[in-house]
């Protein structure tokens, strides 16, 4: 009796994970609906409520986004695909320990703000100094913090808001302002949470498509210059009659300079010269007489 208690008991027991079924989960319309994981479930009633952690870097592809996860909540499931909502981000322990150190102020806060379309989001940015600073001063960079924190969510709808918080736009924003009191380090945003999703549905406005740059024209050519009409021909002047060309007179032929010392300047020359000694040796004679 007990062995054939035991074969029915058998035959009753299934496998459960063979009862269960895969389901897709797609991120919420501000990741563009991108599937980011899958998981089981005996039912899609079951999904509802189910809580997802997926990083940012697996979203977009970027390495410096690693340290972002977001938290994604089912809400509806259609077929096998389930779709959710986002419910908030928290930023990874390790790399806000590697942001403290020693001989720095980290200066936190928890402030809530309501977007334009309704929503109501808790928000907790936190700030690191260069050195160590006073309570007053810490006050003041609070502060800071809840008034622009205010002023971006007042002014953007809840999926804008989301998007500059993880891009680091109000971070951004909150660090030039504090400026002023005291040279901030960093400011991040560590962490939101969805506590109330939007009431009033807002059209945000597309982006702006980038100008098409227009390839450049070919210039055109130039015209062909029209065929110049001939001048009109110049009326013939009567040509002068010639004048009558002069001969030039016939030129003597050069003697050589050879031949223009003649015979008797060659005799000439030592007759000259032998006078002048003929006187000399007169005088040489008259003067014993005297």
């Amino acid at each position: 009796m007990a062995k054939a208690r035991a074969r029915t008991t058998t035959r009753k027991t299934k496998d459960k994970w063979k009862a269960k079924t895969w389901y897709q989960i797609a991120a919420p319309s501000l990741f563009n609906n991108v599937l980011v994981a899958e998981t089981l479930a005996e039912s899609p009633d079951s999904l509802i409520g189910r809580i997802t952690q997926v990083s940012l870097q697996d979203l977009t592809n970027d390495f410096r986004k690693s340290h972002i996860k977001l938290l994604f909540k089912v809400d509806k499931v259609e077929q096998t695909t389930a779709h959710t909502q986002f419910t908030g981000h928290v930023l990874t322990s390790d790399y806000l320990r590697r942001m403290v150190r020693r001989r720095k102020s980290r200066v936190d806060g928890t402030f809530t703000v309501e977007t334009r379309d309704g929503a109501i989001l808790h928000v907790k940015p936190f700030a690191i100094t260069e050195k160590r600073i006073q309570s007053s001063q810490k006050k003041l960079i609070r502060e800071v913090m809840k008034d622009t924190i205010a002023k971006e969510g007042s002014s953007k709808t809840m999926n804008a808001f989301i998007r500059d918080c993880l891009d680091g736009k109000i971070g951004s924003e909150i660090y030039k302002h504090c400026k002023i009191y005291y040279p901030v380090k960093r400011i991040e945003i560590n962490k939101t949470e969805v506590e109330r999703g939007p009431t009033v549905v807002i059209e945000e406005e597309p982006p702006k498509p980038p100008e098409e740059t227009k390839p450049a024209e070919a210039p055109a050519a130039p015209e062909a210059p029209a065929p110049e009409e001939p001048a009109p021909a110049a009326p013939e002047l009567p040509s002068e009659p010639a004048a009558p060309e002069l001969e030039a007179p016939a030129k003597e032929p050069e003697t050589p300079a050879e031949e223009e010392i003649t015979a008797e300047t060659t005799e000439d020359e030592p007759k000259k010269k032998a006078k002048p000694k003929a006187k000399k040796a007169k005088k040489t004679e008259e003067e014993p007489q005297a």
